[in-house]
């Protein structure tokens, strides 16, 4: 049976209990009971009905239609991947695109069907089930019903919760104890009137307890719940994925260990007089079990972990050099692969020769998401992902883009490279030039403390907004210390994001254009927030960049670049050729020599 076919029939098993149970329609988003951007395959619910394997979207079922909603990163992706099943691929942002809520409401007025709506509660977040509820009232009077988890009785062969074993993140990598992270909640929850709090974010539990695990692809975290009050916190985990290490490393930080499935247990058993409870992070299931006054504030963890210690930047400086040898011996295999008359260069085959170097590297533990190598009209694809079925053999011409990245023990890593493989035309050159002048434009801004990204995200674009180009993902996105690639509070977006830009935050730079079916440029490194200077008008950061790695000058049009920009690429260059060069074979430093000498 193919995959058409495979959802269809999903599709029809799923309206034979929705008919049992009265529903009008369905909804599956992206998330599990964590608010997890990357789930484990237990969740992927989404996905599993749908096709679409994307890391963001929103699948809806009724009686008579289905349609998945997803944004610009995976329009080309999502059209390919839905193609020929009963799904419409909806395109957040863009004119014309109906709510979800507009969308059901039209479909089940339309079909005169049951004007109930079903989610399964513990896998959205309170705030936006309360926002649903209302959007639901507002066309035609839907309801919402939020008990119901469809999946566990048309998913036969659903997999199991993971129970992969949990790890210690040592000290001297984390920079600050489990105990002092503790403490620096509870100061933060006093600072809201709160005796305790419910974290239910995987990569901030791991953070907090300064332990690991691999329950999610790519992501070291584990599925665990931690319940902080004003004298212990617990953590609501699976016991089978404990070592004795780990069990006594908890007992002496003073962590007491409950069962997962008992956290409801847990907050009927809370003591203390409130809690904070993130509306934006915590279930919505959960939510409602709560007993005692919740405080309505954002979880300050996120904020915490965003401002990296010492020790945590000292290991971000190690690991990316080892990750630009890495990346320095890649390029040199793929240049010098491309010359052989018998090359078999695929997308697929550069990303897995990649993560073999990665791996060869000291503290490596994995890559930090799956590669994304597009070749030519591919690299338009925001976030294409090389598969069997899609892999395209690379010629000796034109340009492939490389987003890739690694977890190391000490720091991760994630970094794009737009990389001509041969002559390439002036318009992938013009194109080429505007994305590298936009992250340069970035890189080298002076900025106010207190700024935020969403200040500072047209400062990148305003290059390409003059050519009449844009590109419709953020600039920038905060990175985990051995966690989660993508991290927050803090981001650089044209959406509006409060959280402002602190010293000692880890963000990315990533300007890109993508021309549908032609090809796509993307060019990324990841910056440290520095002081930059103290004046009469007060505190200025700047950015230093971490990745180090070659920038491809063969496309570059110089004529356009100003003096600035050429000084700081020569600069640039000649930081990672002296940074690199002391670990490398005497070949591969006359490789890399070339490659990293100055413009002309």
């Amino acid at each position: 049976m193919n995959q058409t076919n495979i959802i269809a029939r999903r599709i029809e098993d799923l309206r034979e209990v929705m008919r049992r149970e009265h529903l009008g329609a369905f909804i599956f988003p992206s998330t599990d009971p964590h608010n997890s951007e990357y789930v484990p395959d237990h969740w992927k619910g989404r996905e599993w009905i749908s096709g679409f394997n994307g890391s963001a979207g929103t699948a809806v079922v009724t009686m008579t239609g289905a349609a998945l909603w997803t944004d610009s990163r995976y329009f080309i992706a999502a059209a390919e991947q839905l193609a020929g099943t009963e799904f419409q691929l909806m395109k957040l942002k863009v004119d014309g695109t109906p709510t979800i809520p507009q969308w059901i409401g039209k479909q089940l007025l339309a079909a005169n069907d049951s004007t109930e709506v079903g989610i399964d509660g513990n896998v959205w977040c309170a705030s936006m089930v309360e926002q649903l509820i209302a959007d639901l009232r507002r066309e035609g009077g839907l309801t919402l019903r939020t008990n119901f988890d469809l999946l566990r009785q048309i998913w036969k062969d659903r997999p199991p919760l993971p129970v992969n074993p949990i790890e210690i993140q040592p000290l001297e990598y984390a920079g600050k104890s489990c105990r002092e992270k503790l403490a620096q909640i509870r100061t933060e929850l006093r600072k809201v009137h709160a005796d305790g709090m419910l974290a239910a974010s995987l990569d901030d539990i791991a953070w907090a307890l300064n332990l690991r695990g691999s329950d999610v692809h790519c992501n070291p975290v584990f599925v665990a719940y931690l319940l902080i009050d004003t004298k212990k916190a617990t953590l609501f985990v699976n016991r089978m994925k404990f070592t004795p290490a780990v069990v006594s490393y908890l007992q002496q930080e003073g962590v007491v260990v409950d069962d997962y499935e008992r956290v409801g247990q847990g907050l009927k058993d809370y003591f203390e007089y409130n809690i904070l409870v993130d509306a934006d992070e915590v279930n919505y299931n959960l939510y409602k079990k709560v007993e005692r006054p919740i405080v309505s504030e954002a979880s300050p963890i996120p904020f915490l972990k965003a401002v990296k210690t010492d020790a945590e930047i000292e290991g971000f400086h190690r690991s990316m050099i080892r990750d630009g040898v890495a990346m320095v011996r890649f390029l040199r295999w793929l240049y010098d692969s491309l010359q052989s008359e018998n090359s078999k260069l695929t997308e697929c085959s550069v990303a897995e020769k990649l993560r073999q170097l990665r791996a060869e590297q000291p503290l490596f533990r994995d890559i930090s998401f799956d590669t994304i190598a597009g070749y030519q009209e591919h690299g338009a694809i925001v976030h294409y992902e090389p598969t069997p079925e899609t892999d395209v053999p690379l010629r000796p011409e034109g340009l492939l883009l490389l987003d890739s990245g690694a977890q190391y023990q000490d720091g991760t890593t994630d970094i794009t490279r737009t990389i001509s493989l041969g002559p390439v035309t002036p318009e992938q050159c013009r194109v080429y030039t505007l994305v590298l002048k936009a992250h340069l434009q970035l890189q080298n801004l002076v900025f106010p403390v207190g700024a935020s990204g969403t200040q500072l995200d047209a400062v990148a674009r305003r290059e390409v907004w003059r050519e009449g180009l844009n590109y419709l993902h953020g600039t920038g996105h905060g990175v985990g210390s051995y966690l989660n690639v993508h991290e927050g509070p803090h981001q650089i977006r044209m959406e509006w994001k409060p959280a402002p830009l602190v010293a000692g935050m880890t963000v990315t730079d990533e300007p890109g254009i993508y021309l549908e079916g032609r090809f796509g440029v993307r060019t990324e490194n990841l910056l440290l927030v520095v002081p930059h200077s103290e004046t009469e008008f007060g505190k200025f950061l700047t950015f230093e960049p971490l990745t180090l790695c070659p920038i491809d000058k063969a496309p570059v049009v110089v004529s356009i670049l100003t003096d600035e920009e050429r000084q700081w690429l020569d600069d640039y260059h000649q930081q990672v050729y002296d940074k690199l060069s002391p670990h490398l074979a005497e070949d591969e430093c006359r490789w890399l020599k070339q490659a990293t000498m100055p413009l002309v």
